[in-house]
């Protein structure tokens, strides 16, 4: 079988450069145990749609990289906690996402960026922005960190969905005017933004007291008016009754009712319609005290 001219021309490649004839071909390295699992993971996850599977998957190849050295396999690490980030997910179990991520690294200063701003992503979209506030505050304070080309994208992610949002100013001044990686323009405007929300946080607070106000004066008026409708009860029951009474308990009564009246509040509106009722009861008592009394005809 003859060669094709231009294609034996070409000196053959390998890893190292072009290869002599004196030296052997030297075969790729085989793929660890732990990225053939995350390879099935991720089938599990994609194709299969096996969420609870692949997570399985991601725990057994987690066990397997103990055993390997420590800086063997970081892309493999940082590939399987996405693949387990995206199955919880999918599982609606993203609550368990931050202590699952933190079981595998340990501390919060060895996420790898990617991680980080997964589960960044995931809880500020969830509006539960405050569970990864430590964890994003440790991860950027931590020098080796601050070198990472990543550095700055992670602080103005956690300034704009995490400080902002849960009105932690003093802590979001605080990155800004404590970090070299923002540029004077990105300074500017992130001081602004923190302007902005402090603001926003002040009217917020002052509408928050007068709704109280308001909801207690309510409440208060409401109770007043309750109290007010029970009294005209009384009154009408007490003025329907008030002439089948002797007259001495009668007066008693009025002179009770007149007591009550006079202590709830006699210069207020409300109180008025009472008084009103009152005199005109007085009047007809002193009517009828002053009127001759009629005597029953004696028969013989």
């Amino acid at each position: 079988m003859r060669s094709d001219p231009a294609t034996s021309a070409v000196p053959l490649r390998g890893l190292g450069g072009p290869l002599r004839s004196s030296e052997p071909v030297r075969a790729a390295p085989a793929p660890s145990a732990a990225a053939l699992l995350l390879e099935e993971a991720a089938d599990l996850l994609v194709v299969h749609l096996d969420f609870r599977a692949a997570l399985r998957t991601c725990e057994r190849a987690w066990q397997g990289l103990a055993e390997e050295p420590a800086g063997a396999c970081l892309e493999v690490k940082c590939s399987l906690c996405v693949v387990g980030i995206q199955a919880l997910a999918e599982m609606d179990r993203w609550q368990e996402v931050l202590s699952w991520v933190l079981r595998c690294y340990q501390v919060p200063e060895k996420l790898p960026p990617k991680v980080l701003e997964l589960c960044v992503l995931l809880y500020s979209k969830m509006r539960e922005p405050g569970a990864v506030l430590d964890t994003v505050s440790a991860w950027l304070q931590d020098a080796d960190n601050q070198g990472l080309p990543e550095y700055r994208a992670l602080a103005e992610l956690h300034l704009q969905r995490v400080l902002l949002p849960l009105g932690c100013l003093s802590e979001a001044e605080e990155l800004v005017a404590g970090s070299a990686v923002f540029s004077e323009k990105q300074r500017l405007d992130a001081l602004q933004a923190i302007s902005t929300a402090r603001q926003e946080q002040k009217h917020g607070q002052s509408g928050s007291e007068e709704t109280q106000k308001l909801n207690q004066e309510g409440f208060s008026s409401h109770r007043f008016l309750s109290l007010l409708t029970l009294l005209r009860q009384l009154w009408d029951s007490a003025v329907r009754h008030f002439f089948s009474l002797p007259f001495r308990k009668s007066l008693l009564a009025a002179l009770l009712l007149c007591l009550l009246v006079v202590r709830f509040d006699p210069a207020s509106p409300a109180s008025l319609p009472f008084i009103y009722k009152l005199a005109q009861i007085f009047h007809r008592i002193r009517k009828a005290v002053a009127s001759p009394l009629r005597r029953p005809p004696v028969h013989d």
